[in-house]
């Protein structure tokens, strides 16, 4: 059984002010805190270790941009596009991703803590060499999603689809994805001890073992 564990989710206050991205702002590093951008429209953009901090994203299209080594504390993203963005290397805390497209999503390298998906498009995103502890994916769709040589600590798949997700020498004990579907994944076969599987899909680990299941 997977141990429960706790996601603390962002701290946003209630009186956000209004803003919109090119609002950062550049004096030293670029920064935006306290502020909500809604119905706005982003593509192509270029931003290198950028800081958010209690800002709220909603209704908004950020496409194909990249904000590499990108901080966020306390950051929510609802109804959002997020694709073909990159946060790699990024350090991603108490953030929260709601209703959103987030397919080809780089986070490769990146830290997530405390971070939940909730109900989201996330097919093909990038979770290479990322450090992943208390996440929790759920309702979310995570086909060819690859997370090679990730370190995953008190994580959770709950009802996620699964299919063609590359879990490459990463170490899944004590992750349970059995209320998770997929027809096929890619995994070590040592990384897979510990991991919780439903009985049907312990069926299929066992053909790629070579074994013959007997009804």
């Amino acid at each position: 059984m997977t141990k429960r564990f706790k996601v603390d989710l962002p701290k946003i206050p209630s009186d956000l002010k209004q803003a919109n991205f090119h609002d950062i702002y550049y004096k030293e590093d670029p920064y935006l805190s306290n502020s909500m951008i809604t119905n706005a429209s982003i593509e192509n953009e270029q931003i290198d270790k950028l800081e958010l901090s209690k800002v709220t994203f909603k209704n908004v299209r950020l496409l194909g941009s990249s904000f590499r080594g990108i901080d966020m504390t306390d950051v929510v993203f609802e109804n959002c596009d997020l694709s073909n963005t990159d946060f790699c290397e990024g350090i991603i805390h108490r953030v929260t991703f709601k209703d959103c497209k987030l397919m080809g999503l780089n986070f490769s390298g990146a830290t997530l803590g405390n971070v939940t998906f909730d109900n989201c498009f996330a097919k093909m995103s990038d979770f290479i060499d990322a450090r992943i502890k208390q996440v929790i994916f759920e309702s979310t769709t995570l086909q060819g999603a690859n997370y090679s040589d990730c370190e995953l600590s008190k994580v959770k798949f709950e009802r996620c689809d699964l299919d063609d997700v590359d879990f490459s020498q990463t170490a899944l004990n004590g992750i349970d994805i059995s209320t998770c579907t997929f027809d096929r994944i890619t995994v070590d076969m040592e990384s897979l001890e510990g991991c919780i599987v439903s009985s049907e899909q312990a069926i299929g680990f066992a053909t790629l073992l070579g074994l013959k299941v007997k009804d």
